[in-house]
C-alpha cells in the first residue's frame, strides 16, 4: 500500500465529517484591523470546497500529490493559500510519499512550514503506516505477502536512512511481532545476528522474515548485505529458526533473496 491509497482510505475520518467551515476548528482566526475576526477569502474557500469534493468523489487518483498536500494542509494553516508551500515540499522532496516521511527538522527548513504542518504530515504518515501493519499482524503472513510487501513499502520505502527490521512469525507462519533493530546511515546499518536470535527466542518465534530498505531506491543487495544475511540465517539454523527471506526494499520496488536465489 502506497501512502497516497493509505491517504485515501483514512480519508473519510480526516475530510468526511468536516463542515465548511472546518478551518477555524485547526487555528484560531486572525483579526482584521477592525477587530472582528477575519474570515477566509472567498477564493481560496471555494477553491479547498472544490478539492474537499473532487477527493471525495473520485478519491486519491483524481489528484495530483500536491493537491493531496494541500488537503493535508488546509487543516494545519487554515487562512493562507497553502498551494505555494506544496508546490515548496514537492520540489524539495520529490513527491508525496517522501513530503510524509521527510524529517521534521528538513521540514521545517522549507518556507512557509511551521510545528502544525509538520505535525499533520506526521500524523497522516502515521495513519498510513497504521492502517498497512493492521492487514499483517496477526495474520499468516505468507498468505498475505501483498499485503506484507505493502506494509514494508508503507514505512520503509522513502526513508532517508537505512532501517533494518525483523518480522518474526509462530509456528502457523502468524506475525506476531514487528521490531525495528537498527537504523543507521545513508548506506549502511548495523545489525547483531546474536540479538536478532535472542530476541526470537524470546518471542518462541519459529521463523523470521528479514527486512531493510536502501534510501538510494536501488534494492540490489551489496556483498555487505549478503554477508549479514548468511550470517544470520546460521545463527537462527542453530536454534531451529526459520529464516523465510531477506526483503530489500527501494523506491518502487524491492527484492527478495529467496527469489534471486540468494537465500
Amino acid at each position: 500500500m502506497t501512502a497516497n491509497r493509505a491517504f485515501q482510505e483514512a480519508s473519510p475520518l480526516l475530510f468526511g465529517f468536516v463542515p465548511a467551515e472546518d478551518d477555524c476548528l485547526s487555528a484560531p482566526p486572525q483579526a482584521a484591523p477592525d477587530g472582528k475576526a477575519a474570515r477566509l477569502p472567498s477564493y481560496i474557500a471555494d477553491h479547498r470546497a472544490r478539492l474537499r469534493d473532487r477527493f471525495m468523489q473520485g478519491g486519491a487518483g483524481a489528484m495530483p500529490d500536491y493537491e493531496l498536500l494541500e488537503l493535508i494542509l488546509f487543516r494545519a494553516v487554515p487562512r493562507q493559500d497553502m498551494k505555494p508551500v506544496a508546490r515548496r515540499l514537492l520540489d524539495r522532496f520529490g513527491d508525496f510519499n517522501r513530503v510524509l516521511s521527510a524529517d521534521p527538522t528538513q521540514l521545517t527548513q522549507i518556507e512557509g512550514v511551521g510545528p502544525a504542518i509538520v505535525a499533520e504530515l506526521k500524523i497522516v504518515e502515521a495513519a498510513a503506516q497504521r492502517l498497512a501493519r493492521s492487514r499483517v499482524i496477526n495474520r499468516p503472513v505468507l498468505t498475505s505477502w501483498d499485503a506484507l510487501l505493502d506494509y514494508c513499502h508503507t514505512t520503509m520505502a522513502h526513508g532517508a536512512i537505512e532501517q533494518f527490521r525483523v518480522l518474526y512469525l509462530d509456528r502457523k507462519n502468524v506475525l506476531i511481532a514487528d521490531d525495528e533493530q537498527a537504523r543507521g546511515t545513508v548506506d549502511h546499518v548495523p545489525v547483531y545476528p546474536r540479538e536478532i536470535v535472542r530476541r526470537a527466542l524470546d518471542l518462541n518465534a519459529s521463523a523470521m522474515i528479514l527486512v531493510h530498505n536502501h534510501p538510494s531506491g536501488d534494492p540490489t543487495p551489496s556483498a555487505a548485505d549478503i554477508d549479514m544475511t548468511r550470517q544470520i540465517v546460521a545463527a537462527a539454523g542453530t536454534m531451529g529458526i526459520t529464516v523465510h527471506d531477506h526483503l530489500i526494499i527501494g523506491k518502487s520496488r524491492e527484492l527478495s533473496f529467496r527469489s534471486t536465489g540468494l537465500l
